[in-house]
């Protein structure tokens, strides 16, 4: 008898275990859009980065104050102005059960380098090879020396996968994606929700209370508010500016409001295939009376309460490297109407816009609609889905987009990728030589000031040609049950899911 009791107790010490997933909460967040494919390597959705954060680790990551710190890496210090050298965590594994190591790191930097569709090739281009050390020791020696380099390690670009697990699974890698981080991949129902499941053998188990987050795609900011409110979401981003004050009287929830890196803007087709044949994807001219004829105060105050910060760079007001030279333009109809004359265009210049079928998107699009039509414009607003809508932008099957970017960190993360030629998110096909060679030189340099002069040239040039009509910087609006404890805002918009606990 005594051996039966001390034989259940063992089981149910076994079977209850310390923090096992089962016993631990569910932490369920609402997005605002569907991830795109779950490939670091791949990958350009916002969303996909906040799936990213409970999946994939880093080497390393932004704290609160937007410093780099040590996250995969234990440590990291440059030898020279070309030669970055990590240390790792002893002892890592990832989720397939293969270790975290110098030669995960090396194959996956050389796989974002060099896989077909790479959307970190761009981002690490200034990378030359990468040397094994020891089995915990990687050294990165760069071409030439590069400012922003050690900061695009804390976005997907410094992601680790499985070597074993992407060798097996090849193109089809984002099916079941294999990383390092605190939650492993369990499912994934297209637009509609992604689950994943605490990883008991993750490096930093304790920091983990939660035993499944449920990342579910609710595109229409009514209803994610509705879920938050009801109970369904514990977490839900992007609520809406007009929904703040609901949120803030009800006891129930909470709200972390903070500034972000990032903006929203219109990106033209100029010369990607047959649709940039189109007079505004054509003219300059008739681009730069586009943006005259939309007042960005006004369309900020109308779809956004006034929150946001209307601009004509990609770069915030509180960066260093923001250029006070390059303020919003006013609008300005008479001179929108000039500019259509001199470009010689007919009347009404007929513009197809693509909004994703998110509901302040769509106002958006209606706000423009209406303004532009005051100077000549027929906007014709079309709604498509966020994935399928990246999609086309790949294909040049768009004339003109209204997307945003989430903001990195460095200045370059907000500009190299969309406006450098060839870049692997220049959708619009722009290319300007000197914009090229502003770009580079402002990954050369180290000094602050000579990089701020550097983008402020190259915000003063993309007024004049206009592949990218910045609208406004963003803040995150972040609404969460009362019941979650542990968030930590950093300007990135991540959700992070170390430190997080959920009351049941």
């Amino acid at each position: 008898m005594r051996r039966s009791l001390i034989a259940a107790a063992l089981l149910a010490t076994v079977a209850s275990g310390p923090l096992a997933a089962q016993d631990l909460p569910t932490l369920r967040i609402g997005l605002a859009d569907d991830a795109d494919a779950l490939d670091p390597t791949m990958a350009r959705s916002f969303v996909g980065r906040i799936v990213f954060a409970g999946l994939c680790d880093k080497l390393v990551d932004l704290d609160a104050n937007l410093n780099v710190v040590p996250q995969l890496a234990e440590s990291f210090a440059w030898t020279d102005s070309k030669t970055l050298v990590f240390k790792l965590r002893p002892n890592m594994k990832f989720h397939d059960g293969t270790d975290v190591d110098a030669a995960a790191v090396k194959y996956t930097m050389e796989r974002h380098l060099t896989m077909q569709g790479s959307g970190r090739r761009a981002e690490i281009s200034s990378l030359d090879h990468v040397e094994i050390v020891d089995p915990l020791t990687v050294r990165m020696v760069l071409k030439a020396p590069s400012a922003p380099f050690l900061t695009a390690l804390t976005d997907r670009a410094g992601m680790i996968v499985s070597p074993k697990a992407a060798e097996a699974a090849g193109k089809d890698f984002s099916l079941k994606p294999v990383c390092a981080g605190p939650f492993k991949f369990v499912e994934r129902v297209a637009q509609d929700h992604i689950t994943l499941e605490r990883f008991d053998g993750y490096w930093n188990a304790p920091a983990i209370k939660l035993g499944r987050i449920v990342y579910r795609t609710v595109t229409d900011p009514s209803v994610r508010l509705a879920n938050l409110q009801a109970g369904a979401l514990d977490m839900a981003e992007r609520i809406a500016p007009t929904d703040v004050e609901t949120v803030k009287k009800n006891a129930k929830l909470k709200l972390a409001v903070y500034d972000g890196l990032g903006y929203q803007a219109l990106t033209f087709n100029v010369a990607h295939g047959d649709r940039a044949k189109t007079p505004i994807g054509q003219s300059a001219l008739v681009r730069q009376a586009f943006a005259l004829s939309i007042d960005r105060a006004a369309l900020v105050q109308v779809v956004y309460a006034g929150m946001f910060t209307p601009s004509a760079q990609a770069i915030p007001p509180a960066s260093p490297f923001y250029a006070a030279g390059v303020p919003a333009p006013g609008r300005d109809i008479a001179a929108a109407k000039k500019l259509l004359a001199e470009a010689g265009v007919k009347l009404p210049v007929v513009v197809d816009l693509t909004v994703t079928n998110s509901a302040t998107q769509q106002q958006e699009g209606e706000v423009m609609q209406s303004m532009a039509a005051e100077a000549g414009f027929d906007v014709k607003v079309h709604t498509m889905e966020f994935a399928a809508s990246l999609d086309a932008d790949d294909r040049g099957d768009f004339a003109v987009h209204l997307i945003g970017w989430s903001g990195r960190a460095d200045a370059d993360g907000n500009l190299y990728v969309f406006l450098h030629t060839g870049g692997p998110q220049n959708v619009s096909a722009y290319s300007n030589p000197d914009v090229d060679v502003w770009l580079d030189g402002a990954r050369a340099v180290q000094d602050v000031a000579a990089r701020r002069d550097l983008y402020g040239k190259i915000a003063a040039q993309n007024v004049k040609d206009v592949p990218l009509m910045y609208l406004y910087i963003n803040k995150w609006i972040t609404g969460m049950s009362t019941k979650l404890e542990g968030y930590t805002p950093i300007a990135d918009g991540m959700i992070r899911p170390q430190g997080l606990t959920l009351a049941k």
